[in-house]
């Protein structure tokens, strides 16, 4: 595309022509400008430029190096050269990218551009040393024979270090590692730089990872340059904070994936849990039954129906722990979750009897499921009872019980919160997990908030959940302990943490997507905004999709596989006014 009304400076000599993806939210086209003899050959293919958009300067990348001139159009020069950019193979993924989550190619760009300008690239890193020692590791062993596959699945116990699987993918050269958090993220990079291997850290460390080093970052680093990539490590593929909240919601799995493919180079994914999506997308290597086993904690499943009502969410088998000298911390989450209704009579767990979720109290006569709609008279599925009673208790409330029962001070850990400090019991919702590296019992209050929320990822996420708890308390050899309090000990999720093999979760958690058409069995879309009604107007009825809704001001796009979504969602102009467009959303 042209920039009609541009000028140019430099009359009927030929001069280089570029072309440039300017960095506004509102446009999504390339313009082409003429380099100025004062550049020379200095601009390349990703370099950030500013460039004249009408009566302003704007921010841009170059994706397109020598442009005919077009006839008849007087081009404008480049304002300024900024810098140093993603290179070719990030371009191509972004424009991918920008199909396969239904955003702008800038949006991608801007993740992959550095933090300050950057004018040239270091000289690249010399490979690590190898160490006999390392081939007798057993991860490394494992990572190793991972490695030698397109892509994998590694399914690693919470207590085993993911260090080693990095440590494997440098040993071919030039890795890039992807962490859920910042903390692993830094600590992975630590255990590397002590096998003697260089290492960038992202997004500080930009120009290094592009000139050639192992860049070990967060997700954003999903698209960090990376000179002679040789490997791609995911590290808890399962984990939310791989992806993106805000629209495009790119997931830093898909990206690492594709990225991996199109480099031909290898692509393993590290979880204690793996996702439906991870399994479908390589095969799933495991370490030996005894081992997988001992990675994670000795499980306690305390089942709160046989429990005294009066003890509240503190029974026996609980205050035992609280009353040690251990380092216990009790998990509640409350915020943003469905309330949860139980038998008066016989204490069974109102749940729906169509996707197992668990039910509102709309009104007094009707119970309500949030997840599939299916309604039903307020009777206990179990008993016939027709009471019901609201089970709620804050981490607040919980953490004063505590406190007067133990005679010590109890910290209280939320999102807002801190470091509880030199304590012996914390309570507080999941963030306490992230707060607190080490504890012997890692107790959750009330796991039936996680088992049976009202979305279709639930079982999932718990499952993550209680990986992250298990990372926590350590596995068996250090004495670990999981304290789980549920009304449904049976569920697949509780005997898969209670055996150590989450593959008792994935069979059933694949029966009910498949049931209820959930990915990854479909590929899937949430429409929201002011702008939804004459977008899902505009969609029609293209074969193979299916349209759900509105709920709550939101429809859900939905199709067999992602070519024919993203293919619907791409054809479909935007409408002027506020549209959020979130493929694979995990909330619904």
């Amino acid at each position: 595309m042209t920039s009609s009304g541009a000028h140019s400076l430099f009359g009927d000599e030929p001069a280089l022509i570029v072309r440039v993806l300017v960095d506004e939210p509102a446009i999504d086209k390339a313009f082409d400008y003429l380099v100025p003899d004062t550049l020379g050959d200095q601009v390349r293919v990703g370099d950030r430029v500013r460039v004249a958009l009408g009566p302003r300067r704007v921010g841009g990348w170059v994706v397109e190096v020598g442009v005919a001139p077009p006839q008849g159009v007087e081009l404008k020069p480049l304002a300024r050269w900024s810098g140093r950019g993603p290179g070719v193979d990030l371009i191509d993924l972004a424009a991918w990218a920008a199909w396969r989550w239904a955003g702008r190619p800038a949006s991608f760009l801007r993740t992959a551009s550095p933090e300050r300008v950057v004018a040239g690239l270091p000289a690249p890193a010399a490979p690590p040393p190898t160490s006999p020692a390392r081939a007798t590791d057993p991860v490394v062993r494992l990572a190793t024979g991972a490695l030698d596959l397109p892509r994998s699945v590694l399914r690693l116990p919470p207590a085993t270090d993911p260090s080693g699987v990095a440590l494997a993918a440098a040993m071919r050269g030039h890795a890039l590692v992807l962490c859920p958090t910042a903390s692993l993220a830094a600590h992975v990079a630590r255990r590397l730089r002590g096998a003697g291997v260089a290492v960038a850290d992202h997004p500080r460390d930009w120009a290094r990872g592009a000139a050639g080093s192992t860049v070990v970052g967060t997700r954003a680093a999903a698209w960090a340059p990376v000179g002679a990539l040789a490997a791609v490590v995911v590290v808890d593929e399962h984990d939310e904070a791989h992806q993106q909240e805000q629209a495009p919601t790119w997931h830093a799995r898909e990206v690492a994936l594709e990225r991996a493919a199109r480099a031909e180079v290898p692509c393993v994914l590290t979880s204690p849990c793996p996702t439906l999506e991870a399994q479908d997308a390589a095969p799933v290597h495991a370490p030996g039954r005894r081992g997988e086993r001992d990675g994670w904690p000795v499980v306690e499943v305390v089942d709160m129906r046989r429990e005294d009502p009066h003890t509240g969410l503190l029974p026996p088998a609980l205050v035992r722990w609280l009353r040690s000298d251990k380092r216990v911390l009790c998990v509640l989450n409350r915020t943003g979750r469905a309330r949860l209704l139980a038998c008066r009579a016989c204490g069974e767990l109102a749940r729906c009897e169509r996707c197992d979720a668990a039910v509102t109290q709309p009104s007094e006569a009707v119970l309500a499921c949030v997840r599939c709609g299916a309604e039903r008279p307020v009777v206990c599925a179990a008993c016939g009872a027709t009471r019901m009673k609201a089970l709620r208790q804050g981490v607040t409330r919980v953490r004063d019980e505590i406190e007067a029962l133990v005679g010590e001070p109890v910290a209280e850990v939320t999102g807002a919160t801190g470091p509880p400090g030199d304590v012996r019991v914390v309570v507080g919702t999941e963030a306490t997990l992230h707060q607190v590296p080490r504890a012997d019992v890692v107790a959750f209050l009330d796991l039936d908030q996680e088992l049976l929320a009202p979305r279709y990822r639930a079982a999932e996420q718990a499952l993550g959940l209680l990986a992250r708890g298990a990372r926590v308390a350590g596995g068996r050899g250090r004495g670990g302990r999981l304290v789980l309090q549920t009304f449904v000990p049976d569920h697949e999720v509780v005997q898969a943490v209670l055996h150590g093999d989450p593959a008792r979760a994935s069979a059933a958690e694949r029966e009910r997507r498949e049931l209820l058409r959930f990915p990854p069995v479909t590929a899937m879309a949430e429409v929201s905004g002011a702008a939804a009604p004459a977008f899902v107007e505009a969609f029609g009825s293209p074969g193979g999709v299916d349209i759900v809704g509105p709920t709550d001001g939101r429809w859900l796009v939905r199709a067999d596989d992602h070519r024919t979504l993203c293919d619907a969602l791409a054809a479909v102009p935007r409408p002027p006014g506020r549209l959020r467009v979130a493929v694979d959303p995990t909330r619904v």
